[in-house]
């Protein structure tokens, strides 16, 4: 009987070991920080918040993304309204006509601000391409490490930015991001997410912003130098006031 016993065990226990874990593709990756984020709620709901002196408005109109950012001068309230590559700016309800170049300047400069608030959402743009560049530890925890870049078509004023998004690899939030820029001079950026908070089941997070202590550095290099505390602090970027709603 033991001579039975002691070979069915064996099989039982090679059996019973787990399968080798599967590496995740860039995509899963992406996805699944999407999904944990909101998902498709970022499209279904209206989206409204403040930032610095600015209040700001993502929502569907007619089925297409509208983008709006309102200031209050005195007596006037200025509303720029981005949908697609389309801009404009109304004063007191009435519109005013904006050159090319400054209506380009705003619109991007609105495009910027719902593009990092509504992060990981847009990493599944068409205009974007994924490279997952293998796992690395920053302050004792490891990460997927994925950079970005962007098509020309599609990609908007700043498609030869590159960007780099560090996913927790057990929850798939994506706790650190960094990018290079090429306008006003250029230079690099270090994002750590902080005061993470989901409102009807979307995740908002604020940012410390960084930036290197000496320029002309790789920015594959960004998060080590982070890690030993070469990056200094140059600003945070808090939202107030948010609120989602169904469009």
């Amino acid at each position: 009987m033991k001579r039975i016993f002691i070979p069915l065990m064996l099989v039982f226990a090679i059996g019973c070991k787990q399968e080798p874990k599967k590496e995740l593709t860039v995509q899963e990756i992406v996805d699944n920080s999407i999904a944990d984020s909101g998902g498709k709620m970022f499209n279904d709901y209206k989206v409204t918040f403040d930032f610095r002196d600015k209040s700001y408005t993502s929502e569907n109109v007619e089925g297409q993304r509208v983008f709006k950012r309102i200031s209050d001068l005195d007596s006037t309230q200025i509303v720029d309204v981005k949908r697609a590559d389309d801009f404009e700016r109304y004063m007191n309800d009435s519109l005013v006509m904006v050159h090319d170049t400054m209506a380009v300047k705003y619109a991007n400069s609105i495009n910027s601000v719902h593009y990092f608030v509504r992060l990981p959402y847009g990493l599944n743009d068409a205009a974007v391409n994924k490279e997952l560049l293998g796992k690395e530890t920053i302050k004792n925890k490891e990460y997927y490490k994925v950079k970005v870049t962007f098509d020309q078509q599609g990609g908007g004023d700043d498609f030869e930015d590159t960007y780099l998004y560090w996913f927790d690899i057990e929850s798939f939030k994506p706790d650190y991001l960094a990018y290079d820029f090429h306008v006003n001079g250029g230079g690099q950026r270090f994002r750590k997410a902080y005061n993470e908070r989901y409102i009807n089941g979307i995740r908002f997070v604020d940012y410390e912003n960084y930036k290197p202590k000496t320029d002309g550095l790789d920015i594959l290099e960004i998060g080590q130098l982070f890690d030993k505390g070469e990056l200094e602090l140059l600003s945070k970027i808090e939202l107030e006031n948010i609120t989602v709603t169904e469009n």
